[in-house]
């Protein structure tokens, strides 16, 4: 039988000024990470779909998750933890800049987007958990 790897990707919506800057910096990453790996992965016999959920823009907090197989990152990777972050950016400017942004940190240091590095070895640990 056929693995599949189902890559979720969670995101504030599409009406908001900054958008593609400081939201979409995940998405782009995840596809240049896929189009690395996915010939590999379907050498193997594994086929990759990633499915968008676009949030409300009223939900930064929820915003640039990524879950792997429903596994979020933070769930897969020792030493991965979900922070956050006050946000300036334009989705945050209706709530009068009070809302904070989902981030990571990894290693002492936080990021708002996830890095490559990440998205490559939560791919693969949920490939393993199969």
């Amino acid at each position: 039988m056929k693995k599949e790897l189902v890559i979720e990707w969670k995101h504030i919506g599409n009406e908001i000024e900054k958008t593609a800057e400081e939201f979409e910096e995940t998405g782009m990453t995840l596809s240049a990470v896929l189009a690395e790996i996915r010939m590999l992965l379907e050498m193997e016999g594994i086929s990759v779909r990633v499915d968008e959920t676009v949030l409300p823009d009223d939900a930064p907090a929820g915003s640039e998750a990524l879950l792997f197989n429903g596994v979020p990152i933070e769930e897969l990777l020792a030493g991965v933890e979900v922070t956050a972050a006050s946000c300036s950016c334009a989705s945050c400017d209706s709530c009068g800049g009070d809302a904070e942004c989902r981030t990571l940190c990894y290693n002492g240091e936080e990021y708002e987007a996830i890095p490559p590095e990440l998205i490559g070895r939560a791919a693969a640990k949920a490939l393993e958990l199969e």
